[in-house]
C-alpha cells in the first residue's frame, strides 16, 4: 500500500508540475536557445535566406562604438540605481519600521504608489517635470539662476539624459523594495533591540549590527533581482521618455539593430547582454554570500 501511495503521490506531483515545466521550456528555454543560434547567422528577420557567419557578428560587435556606448550606459544605470535605491529603501524601511511616526500606513502607501503605475505613466510624469519650458524642475532652478537664462535640456542633452533616467528609475523602484525590507525588519525580535539599548548601542549601531545581518538574505535576493530588473526597466524608460538616438542602453541598441534588418547582429548583442547580466548576478551573489544568522 505504501508503495502504491508513493507512486500515486509522485504521479500527482508530476501532473501538477508538468504544465509549468512545459510552459517554461516553450517560452523560456527554446527562445533562449534560438537567440544563441541566430546570433551565428546573418539574417534580416523576414526572409527565408540565412547565412551562417559563425562568430563574425560578435567580432563586428566588439568594434562597434555605439554598442560600447550603450553598454556603458547600462552599467552606469545598474551601478547608480542599485546603490541609491537600496540605500534609500533600507533607510525608509528602518524609519517606518522602528520609529513611531504618525501616519505610518499613509507613508507606506505613498511610497508604494510609483510601483503600481505603468512605465508610460511614470515617463509622462517625468517628461512633464523635465520639460525645458514649463517643467517643474527648470521652474524651481530658474528661481535661483534666473528665468531668462537658457533652460536646461534634461532629456535633450546627452550628458544629462542618463542622470535624468536614473532619477526616474530610483523613484519608481524605492517603494517596492522598501516594502520588502519592512517585511523582513518586522520579523526581527524587539528583544534584540532592547538588549542592545541597555548595552548602550545607538540606533545606527543597532541598524548595522542587528538589522542588516538578520535581513541580509533578503538583501542578497533583491540585489540579484534588481540587476536584471534595471536592465529591462532602463530599456522601457528609454523607449518611453528619450528621443531616438539621444541615449541608448543595451536592449534599446539591440532593438534598433533588429529594426534595421540586422536580426542576427541584434541577437549577438542580446547574447552579450544575457551573459553580462547572468555573470554579474553570479558575482554579486558570490560576493555577498555569508553565513545565515538565526534570530
Amino acid at each position: 500500500m505504501d508503495v502504491k501511495k508513493g507512486k500515486a503521490r509522485s504521479v500527482f506531483i508530476g501532473i501538477c508540475v508538468a504544465p509549468a515545466v512545459i510552459l517554461f521550456i516553450i517560452f523560456m528555454l527554446v527562445p533562449t536557445f534560438n537567440v544563441f543560434k541566430m546570433s551565428l547567422y546573418k539574417w534580416g528577420g523576414y526572409s527565408n535566406t540565412k547565412e551562417f557567419v559563425g562568430f563574425n557578428n560578435f567580432k563586428i560587435l566588439m568594434e562597434d562604438m555605439n554598442f560600447f556606448r550603450s553598454f556603458q550606459n547600462t552599467v552606469l544605470l545598474i551601478a547608480c540605481v542599485t546603490i541609491v535605491t537600496m540605500a534609500l529603501s533600507l533607510l525608509f524601511a528602518a524609519i517606518l519600521t522602528r520609529e513611531k511616526i504618525k501616519g505610518q500606513n499613509f507613508f507606506r502607501i505613498i511610497f508604494y504608489i510609483p510601483n503600481i503605475l505603468s512605465v508610460v505613466v511614470i515617463s509622462a510624469i517625468f517628461s512633464a517635470i523635465y520639460d525645458p519650458t514649463n517643467g517643474l524642475l527648470n521652474s524651481i532652478i530658474g528661481i535661483f539662476r534666473g528665468a531668462d537664462k537658457d533652460p536646461i535640456l534634461w532629456l535633450g542633452d546627452q550628458k544629462l539624459v542618463i542622470y535624468s533616467l536614473i532619477i526616474a528609475l530610483i523613484w519608481q523602484a524605492i517603494g517596492y523594495y522598501m516594502v520588502m525590507y519592512m517585511a523582513s525588519m518586522s520579523a526581527v525580535p524587539v528583544d534584540l533591540y532592547e538588549s542592545a539599548s541597555l548595552d548602550g548601542a545607538g540606533r545606527l549601531n543597532q541598524f548595522f549590527e542587528i538589522t542588516l545581518p538578520l535581513i541580509w538574505t533578503n538583501i542578497r535576493t533583491t540585489l540579484t533581482f534588481f540587476i536584471i530588473s534595471t536592465i529591462n526597466m532602463a530599456f522601457l524608460f528609454v523607449k518611453a521618455m528619450v528621443a531616438k538616438g539621444m541615449a541608448d542602453v543595451g536592449l534599446s541598441f539591440m532593438y534598433a539593430q533588429k529594426d534595421e534588418g540586422l536580426y542576427g547582429y541584434a541577437m549577438a548583442a542580446g547574447v552579450i547582454i544575457f551573459l553580462f547580466s547572468f555573470t554579474l548576478s553570479a558575482v554579486v551573489n558570490h560576493v555577498t554570500k555569508r553565513d545565515v544568522l538565526q534570530m
